[in-house]
């Protein structure tokens, strides 16, 4: 591409952004014909709606966010079905030991990568090893060996019990260890998925096309562009009818565009405030600054839990798309449990002043012991929605006489600060461990787990119960393991977040066969049942 053209596609992306009116000349630049086969789709729609910083790789995130998510390039041993399932995908049956430790998984001898070379149980070692050195997909820290017994079956062995690995085995794309190079693989991906990587235009989109020889159910969609725009400028593509899939924000999802309809679908993506549990002047497992005088208090914690109204959040931050939640699990999980009753201001402010936490100067914020109530509350601006979450909690506690000071900017400009301010999260999946990462003292500070820097040897000793059991029995354990945690107040739960897309009329996205969106979305991950509205089945 020239400079001239390059100064044009700018010039065009910023005037969609601006006016929110999309010229078909600029989609039609990007995409190269406005006419297109009926098997053919545009997108403007990807897990966090990002393009991935390094490229189409799983060993370095590709497929990945707090859990599984359809990577369309490659395949993986399992995948998370309809209401969160375990369904087979590569592997055609796995077992575990009676303790947890040691995972058996066979698997189909007939596929082969998109080079036409056959895909065996070394790949599928390699690509785990691999993800382990990396560090940059499912947590394998558990993992203690992983090899090929022959070319069928692969043997996974655990330091520990832990029944939750099975959802590892869904986490991960397969990569061809006899081709495989970190530094380039992820700008020319080799899968052995349902689609094959054609073309990326970095900054853009990517070009997939369907791979015909594939082992599974193949998709009716032969190829699929998929624009990397964010939502204001993707909305402008819908209205100006140049894509046929489009993520979009809550702000649009109530309009009506001719020719459209909205697609909903519920989550366990969860939105949280961490409130650091212990005073300043401490540090975290890493050596970083950990901490903070305010928040510390259980006084303060309580309060905002039960005096913050949730709902009114949802409404105002999410145009009510989302589910009000007080205890940090997706509704549409088996182990979640009933939320208390919140918007109690009255007695969130009696708390308050039976703490000692009162308004002596008349400034509307509150101190005690010389300590003005009055910290950081962070958010990553890029997601609009958590803006609009930080802004709607410090409203609501600024009338209990607490000052939550907005901060927005990128992850870098807090990286080794996690604990010592309150920071809008997002995560959650169909791993009950998403769960656990939140309060294992024995993770606590590190990277992004346990924030809070909640140490509390009962909640540990129920993760390492639950990891024990058997998955279906052990949801009552994570339950409990939650709501003991949970009483520590280390976080204020939002709730969960939907995810909103316009889609042409003459798309069928299959609702009913939608995976269970985690942290993310997963919005390719019943692709294999999308068709042409009018289309036989």
């Amino acid at each position: 591409m020239n400079r001239k053209i390059l100064i044009v596609s700018v010039i065009a992306l910023i005037a969609i952004i601006t006016v929110g009116s999309a010229s078909a000349g600029f989609f039609d630049f990007l995409t190269g014909d406005s006419e297109r086969a009926p098997d053919e789709l545009v997108c403007a729609a990807m897990p966090h709606g990002e393009e991935p910083e390094y490229g189409f790789d799983p060993m370095h995130g590709w497929g990945y966010n707090d859990g599984g998510v359809e990577p369309l390039i490659q395949s993986t041993l399992l995948k998370h079905g309809k209401d969160a399932k375990i369904v087979n995908d590569l592997a055609t049956d796995y077992k575990a030991s009676s303790d947890y430790k040691t995972y058996t998984v066979n698997i189909r001898d007939d596929v082969k990568f998109h080079d036409g070379s056959k895909l065996t149980a070394k790949d599928v070692a390699f690509s785990y090893n691999t993800a382990k050195e990396t560090g940059e997909n499912t947590d394998l820290s558990m993992m203690k060996s992983v090899k090929a017994v022959n070319d069928t079956q692969v043997k996974f062995e655990l330091d520990k019990s832990d029944s939750t690995f099975v959802h590892k085995l869904a986490d991960l794309g397969i990569v061809p260890e006899a081709t495989y190079d970190n530094a380039s693989y992820g700008q020319n991906p080799i899968g052995s998925g349902p689609y094959k990587f054609t073309q990326w235009d970095k900054g853009q989109q990517v070009i997939l096309e369907r791979n015909d020889d594939y082992y599974g159910k193949k998709p009716y969609y032969s190829k699929i562009t998929n624009l990397f725009l964010d939502r204001d400028a993707a909305f402008s593509a819908v209205k100006s009818g140049d894509v046929d899939v489009a993520e979009v924000h809550y702000t649009y999802a109530d309009e009506d565009v001719d020719g459209y309809h909205l697609e909903r679908f519920k989550s366990v993506d969860m939105q949280g405030i961490s409130l650091p549990l212990v005073p300043e002047g401490q540090e975290t497992q890493e050596g970083n600054p950990a901490g903070n005088d305010v928040t510390a208090d259980p006084a303060i914690r309580e309060a905002l839990n039960i005096g913050i109204d949730r709902e009114k959040v949802i409404d105002t931050a999410l145009n009510g798309y989302g589910e009000p939640s007080t205890n940090g699990i997706g509704f549409l999980l088996p182990y979640t449990y009933d939320n208390f009753e919140d918007g109690k201001v009255d007695e969130a402010k009696k708390i308050l002043d039976d703490a000692g936490w009162k308004d002596t100067d008349g400034d509307g914020i509150r101190e005690k012991n010389g300590t003005k109530a009055s910290w950081t509350l962070w958010y990553y601006p890029t997601l609009v929605y958590r803006e609009s979450i930080a802004i709607a909690v410090s409203e609501q506690a600024k009338e209990l006489g607490l000052d939550m000071q907005l901060q927005g900017s990128n992850w870098d400009d807090i990286e080794g600060k996690y604990s010592t301010m309150s920071i809008v999260w997002g995560g959650g999946g169909c791993d009950p461990s998403s769960v656990a990462y939140n309060y294992d003292s024995r993770l606590a500070g590190s990277g992004y787990s346990n924030p809070t820097l909640m140490n509390d040897s009962s909640v540990d000793a129920l993760i390492d119960q639950a990891r024990s059991q058997e998955t279906n029995a052990s949801y009552p354990t994570w339950s409990k393991m939650a709501q003991k945690a949970n009483s520590h107040d280390p976080y204020i739960w939002i709730g969960s977040v939907d995810y909103t897309y316009f889609v042409n009329d003459n798309v069928d996205l299959s609702p009913d066969t939608a995976t269970v969106y985690g942290h993310g979305g997963d919005i390719w991950g019943n692709v294999y049942d999308w068709k042409a509205a009018n289309a036989t089945a």
